[in-house]
């Protein structure tokens, strides 16, 4: 199927949405990080350096779903009616795997009333509240990971519902 971000010329181009009709459209993305145990009791106790981990990351989680047309060049500027944020440590969803690092699921749920989809700003709000943990406790834990990033579940739309199945990537 072709790309609908290139013209017939093969052109890039932003994709025309003005014949679309206005839905309400929702979106879930999530974000992994994993880091060591230190940086995990401080997040959990609130007690980095830098502040209170999850506060800062919320807040940079919501800021960066408004700027995702800043960001991703062909993105809509569409309006953000609700972010919601959520974070979740992975051995509360799963039982811990013993040489497993802990890992942090950073949550983000976008809604509109728009012509396009709202999938990229979840995507974007979910990647920036996983690089935010980062910097806030990169001084402790350097070698921290972060990923998979991905779409959990989007309704609304010509192309209607998805939701991710536990464990795969497709």
């Amino acid at each position: 199927m072709p790309s609908s971000h290139f013209d017939a010329d093969g052109n890039v181009h932003m994709v025309d949405v003005s014949a679309k009709n206005v839905t309400r459209r929702i979106a879930t993305a999530s974000s992994r990080i994993s880091m060591n145990a230190q940086a995990a009791e401080l997040v959990r106790q609130g007690a980095s350096r830098k502040g209170d981990v999850l506060a800062v990351a919320r807040l940079a989680a919501i800021a960066a779903t408004k700027w995702t047309p800043h960001l991703i060049p062909l993105c809509h500027a569409i309006p953000i009616e609700s972010a919601e944020v959520d974070f979740q440590w992975a051995d509360e969803t799963a039982p811990p795997q013993p040489t497993s690092p802990p890992q942090l699921i950073c949550r983000v749920t976008c809604a509109t009333s728009g012509k396009t989809g709202i999938e990229m700003e979840a995507l974007t709000g979910a990647s920036v509240a996983a690089l935010t943990v980062y910097d806030m406790l990169k001084s402790v834990d350097r070698a921290m990971q972060i990923g998979p990033t991905q779409l959990e579940g989007k309704e609304g739309g010509q192309s209607g519902t998805f939701v991710r199945n536990p464990g795969t990537h497709s």
